[in-house]
Order: C-alpha cells, then structure tokens, then sequence
C-alpha cells in the first residue's frame, strides 16, 4: 500500500469502513487502523477526513473526532496541572517535563491515554459510531509511543477506531513517527492495519 496517494489510501479506507461489518481488523477486540500520511500533509488530511466523514454519514455512519491534542491537555489537568510542568522544566529542563508528561499518560495512577480514550469511547453505539484520531503529531517528539494505544485498548472497546498517523513507514508493519526516530531506533510496531 506505500506506493498509493493517500487519496488512494482513504479510498480503500473508506471501502473497507462501508463493510458491514467494517473491514478492517487485523485481530479479534481490535476494531483499529491507521491511516498513515507525510507529516507536511497535516492541512490536506485534516481536509479529507472531514470529507469522508460526510460520506460515511451518507450511508448511516457517525463519525466522531477526536484530537489526540485535546486529550494530551486532559491528561496534565487530571495529573498536576499545567503549572506543575511549567516549573519542573523551569526547574529541570525539557527532557524532565517531557518525562513527566509521559508518566501522565501511561501510569495508571495519572491519567493514561487508552484510559482517557476509552472514557470517551463509552457513549458511542459500535452498530453506527466511528472515531477519527486526529492531531496525532501533539505526542512529539516522545511523549507517548502511539505504537501501544491500540494494544492498551484491545479488549476495552468495540468502536471502530482510526489513527490518523504522520509518519514513514518501515516495512509492512512498522512506522516512524513523524520522521524523528534516528536511523538506529526500531521502529514502532504496530498489530492493526495499515493504510499507509
């Protein structure tokens, strides 16, 4: 699929979300994907989702966004709040506030991501509701590995569920996210398909 446009990419997406039911699970508990696209193509996707959002709710089908941006800020407020990481990097630097940030988001004494997510999850209907994971790029530089959310889910969910990714990809299953992984850092594994 690498070779495709993303026009080509959100195409084939699209065929496989009108399946009833959708077409895109890899394993069992994981309704999940990815929609990989160039980091520079932020404005083009963000565009594009919303124009197949409007055809899925042609044939019946909701789709919610959801911005990975919004839930980043979620997690500080439930944490310790902005001020406390405004301090620590005054204090300690990015690299502490950066670290501190991703104990929010996944020690489950603060407020982990998947959690966060699944929270949000709990009101939709799996018969009719889908979620566009938006604004992915906001867990840069290392924040959060993306490569585990879906894995944290499986399981806790039956919503059909699409990471709009920025990113290279690296062989069948492996993505770099946005670009920033050094050549010897392996790359993220992931055990959803790929649109990429």
């Amino acid at each position: 699929m690498s070779n495709l446009s993303l026009k080509e990419r959100i195409s084939l997406l699209e065929q496989d979300l009108l399946a009833n039911p959708p077409n895109i699970k890899l394993h069992n508990n994981m309704p999940f994907a990815i929609l990989r696209y160039e980091p520079d193509h932020e404005w083009t996707v963000k565009k594009e989702a919303k124009l197949l959002a409007t055809r899925l709710k042609n044939y019946g089908r909701d789709v919610h966004f959801i911005s990975m941006a919004e839930l980043l800020w979620e997690a500080i407020a439930e944490a310790e709040g902005l001020d406390a990481v405004v301090e620590l990097e005054k204090e300690q630097g990015f690299e502490a506030a950066q670290e501190q940030v991703a104990q929010y988001l996944t020690d489950p004494d603060w407020a982990p991501l998947h959690q966060l997510l699944i929270r949000r999850f709990s009101s939709l209907d799996p018969a009719k509701d889908m979620v566009f994971l938006m604004r992915a790029a906001s867990m840069a530089p290392r924040l959060y590995q993306l490569s585990k959310l879906f894995e944290e889910m499986q399981g806790h969910t039956s919503i059909t569920a699409i990471l709009f990714y920025p990113g290279g990809q690296v062989g069948t299953h492996g993505l770099n996210f946005m670009g920033l992984k050094k050549e010897t850092d392996i790359p993220g594994n992931y055990r959803v398909k790929i649109y990429g």
